[in-house]
């Protein structure tokens, strides 16, 4: 019987963190699986968000008077980002940013907040880490070029770590301007 009881006591006590973490997981779950069901319906081609990163990517790149373009394969799901002629990077679905989104917007809905500042704190967050994402493939396309040895390291973990830094400060603004649940003060009497 006191098994059951400290059960139900540490479930009463860590019942915020169990919310948190039932809203995130299943916010996440169900906008994964859309997520998957919208990269599963290009079959073998790249998805049009990959291509249209891609082609954001390219007219960056183009700013700083670089010969750039983008080749979408055909039955392979990559867009190749070439230099000339020359591939120079794949993107493929994983490089649109929409996993990051998922991320992001599952966190925000578990942490709670007032609805009126998510209806701009979330376009204006995806927006950020869509520049964000932006930049890591613009770093990784000059590091492809110029120092390829650099390339597993960079895409793996430099530049990964550097978009979810940028998501944590999100996260951090959003906690402390926008949630609902505030430190609770005791007042001696």
């Amino acid at each position: 019987m006191t098994l059951i009881k400290d059960t139900i006591s540490l479930v009463k006590e860590f019942k915020p963190a169990l919310l948190f973490l039932a809203k995130f997981l299943g916010m996440y779950v169900i906008l994964s699986i859309f997520y998957g069901i919208y990269v599963e319906s290009f079959g073998t081609n790249p998805d049009s968000v990959t291509i249209w990163v891609s082609e954001q990517t390219s007219g960056i790149l183009q700013w700083f008077n670089l010969d750039t373009s983008i080749y979408p394969r055909e039955n392979v799901p990559k867009v190749a980002l070439l230099l000339g002629e020359r591939t120079v990077l794949n993107l493929y679905e994983g490089c649109n940013g929409l996993n990051v989104f998922v991320t992001f917007i599952s966190f925000l809905f578990a942490f709670s907040g007032f609805v009126k500042p998510m209806l701009w704190f979330v376009p204006l967050g995806l927006f950020i880490i869509h520049l964000s994402n932006l930049g890591r493939i613009i770093l990784l396309f000059f590091v492809a070029e110029h120092l390829p040895d650099y390339m597993y390291f960079t895409h793996k973990y430099l530049f990964t770590a550097a978009i979810y830094v940028a998501v944590f400060v999100l996260w951090v603004i959003w906690i402390k301007k926008y949630t609902t649940s505030q430190p609770k003060t005791i007042h001696n009497s």
